[in-house]
C-alpha cells in the first residue's frame, strides 16, 4: 500500500543538513527532470521580482519565497517529513511517525511536490515554494510536466499496490493511473454531515478534508494497515473508529472512500438565573 499526499504551502524556513542531491532523493530515475525544473525556477528567480511573482502566484508580501527558490540548489536542507506544515500534517505527524515506524513510513508514503515531482518523508530537501499548477517557463504547467516524467518509474514502483490518494486535484494531475492500475487508486473524499433544519446534509470542506485526511493516513500509519482494495481499506478504518462509504465505482475507474465526519450535537444551554 502506498499514501499519496499532497505537500503543503506552509513550510519551514531553514535547514542544517547538506545540499540537496536529487539522486538521493525517491526515484532517482527522476534526477533529470528535477535538475530540469531547478534550473528553470532559478532562471525565473534571477529575473524580475514582478514577474516571478506573478509566475508563481505569490503576492508582493510573500517575496522572501523567490529568495529560497533561487538558492534550492545550495540551502541547507530537513528531511520531507520536518519541511511540510500545515493542517494536513499537524494532523499526521510524520516526524513522530518516522520515529516511531521508520521502515513503515519510508515504504509507504510519498510526497507530490511542484519542484521535485515525488519525494519521500526521509528526503533531505531545502525550503521552497513551487505549487504543481504553476506554468513555469519554459516548461509550461508541470501537473503535465511531471505526470509524463513520472508515468514510468512512479508506475512501476506502485504496481499492485493499493494507493490511498489524499492529494488534492492539483497534485492528482501529476500521476493518473489508467486502465486496470486506476482500479487500484483510492481518492479520500471528506464529507461534513450536518442537520441543517431538520434535514441531514453533507458537504465537501476543503479545511476539513485537510485534517482528516492526515487523521485517515495518521490511523492507517501508525496501525500499519496493510490493505490489498478499497473493501480491505473500508474495514480497516471502520475498525479504527472512522465513519467511511464505498460508492460504487465502473470498471477501470478510480475508486472513492468517503469519510463521513458528523457535526456533533449541541448541547442545550442552560437558563441564566439572575
Amino acid at each position: 500500500m502506498l499514501i499519496l499526499l499532497p505537500p503543503s504551502e506552509g513550510k519551514a524556513t531553514s535547514g542544517t543538513g547538506p545540499a540537496v542531491d536529487p539522486e538521493s532523493l525517491v526515484l532517482p530515475a527522476l534526477a533529470p527532470a528535477r535538475r530540469e525544473v531547478l534550473a528553470a525556477l532559478e532562471e525565473l528567480c534571477s529575473g524580475p521580482e514582478d514577474t516571478a511573482l506573478e509566475v508563481l502566484g505569490l503576492s508582493p508580501g510573500q517575496a522572501d519565497a523567490i529568495k529560497r527558490d533561487l538558492d534550492a540548489a545550495t540551502a541547507p536542507t530537513l528531511r520531507a517529513a520536518d519541511l511540510y506544515t500545515g493542517v494536513l500534517y499537524d494532523r499526521l505527524g510524520l516526524p513522530e511517525l518516522l520515529r516511531e515506524h521508520p521502515d513503515r513510513v519510508r515504504e509507504r508514503v510519498l510526497v507530490f511536490s511542484g519542484l521535485w515531482g515525488v519525494v519521500g518523508p526521509g528526503d533531505a530537501l531545502p525550503p521552497y515554494r513551487l505549487s504543481m499548477g504553476v506554468k513555469l517557463p519554459p516548461l509550461g504547467g508541470l501537473g503535465a510536466y511531471w505526470r509524463k516524467a513520472m508515468a514510468a518509474p512512479l508506475g512501476e514502483l506502485a504496481a499492485d499496490r493499493l494507493l490511498v490518494d489524499c492529494r488534492s486535484a492539483t497534485y492528482a494531475a501529476a500521476f493518473r493511473p489508467r486502465g486496470a492500475a486506476a482500479e487500484r487508486l483510492v481518492s479520500v473524499r471528506v464529507l461534513r454531515e450536518q442537520v441543517v433544519g431538520g434535514r441531514v446534509e453533507r458537504s465537501v470542506v476543503s479545511h476539513m478534508a485537510k485534517a482528516t485526511r492526515g487523521d485517515i493516513a495518521r490511523s492507517l500509519l501508525a496501525d500499519g494497515v496493510e490493505a490489498a482494495d478499497v473493501a480491505e481499506l473500508a474495514a480497516a478504518l471502520r475498525d479504527l473508529g472512522h465513519t467511511v462509504e464505498t460508492p460504487e465505482a465502473k470498471p477501470g475507474a478510480p475508486r472513492v472512500l468517503d469519510v463521513v465526519v458528523r457535526d456533533r450535537a449541541r448541547a442545550p444551554m442552560s437558563p441564566c438565573v439572575g
